[in-house]
Order: C-alpha cells, then sequence, then structure tokens
C-alpha cells in the first residue's frame, strides 16, 4: 500500500474527529463524492461536505477510530473503523464496526464508501 494513504487516512480521522473541517478537506479532490451515511445518498464536492457536516455534527455527536487499513485488489483502501455515535445529550446511538473505503485519485480523497462489516 501506498503509505500516503495510510497517512492521508490518519490524518482524515483525526480532523473528523477534532471537527476540523478545513483540515480534512485539504485531503480530498474538490469533487469528492461523500457519503451522507445516516440520511443516505451523497454529496459532492467540498462545500457540499462542508455543510453536511455541520449539519450531522449539529444532531449527532460521531467518534470513529481506525482499527485497520488494508488495500483491496483494485486498489480502494479499506478501513475498519471502530464508531461511536451519540446524540447531543451523550445517548449512544451506535456503538460498533464499520468499513469505510476509499478511492484516491492523484494522492487525494475522491471517493468514501460505507459498508457493514
Amino acid at each position: 500500500m501506498n503509505s500516503d494513504y495510510k497517512d492521508i487516512i490518519t490524518k482524515a480521522y483525526i480532523g473528523f474527529n477534532s471537527r476540523n473541517i478545513d483540515a480534512v478537506l485539504l485531503l480530498m479532490d474538490s469533487n469528492v463524492r461523500w457519503p451522507k451515511a445516516f440520511e443516505g445518498d451523497y454529496v459532492t464536492g467540498h462545500e457540499a461536505v462542508r455543510e453536511y457536516w455541520t449539519k450531522q455534527w449539529s444532531e449527532i455527536n460521531p467518534k470513529v477510530e481506525p482499527a485497520s487499513i488494508t488495500q483491496r485488489a483494485d486498489g480502494k483502501i479499506e478501513v475498519e473503523v471502530n464508531q461511536l455515535v451519540k446524540d447531543l445529550e451523550g445517548n449512544v446511538l451506535f456503538d460498533g464496526k464499520v468499513n469505510h473505503v476509499y478511492t484516491f485519485e492523484n494522492n487525494l480523497i475522491s471517493v468514501m464508501d460505507v459498508e457493514e462489516v
């Protein structure tokens, strides 16, 4: 696996968990396709990701920690994550494993998909 991918993935989760949208967007293609995991469908582009995350964080408090990072035969990067989602009062809504699957173009995240483990 390209070590740059692992570094980018690690930085992305650190930025997401610290709510540093700008730091994460620097790691994404300007036309990134990002899943709206709790709503279905996707958003496209930096501003749409910013709007989606801002809305998401006003409703829930997710924390996502990578457990393993591997490269699939098709070149995509699979990240098994421990995902803890709480409501704004601190009640647990979800606590479990999920797979995040990334496609890269020019060393930037171009697509992210979510798969059940």
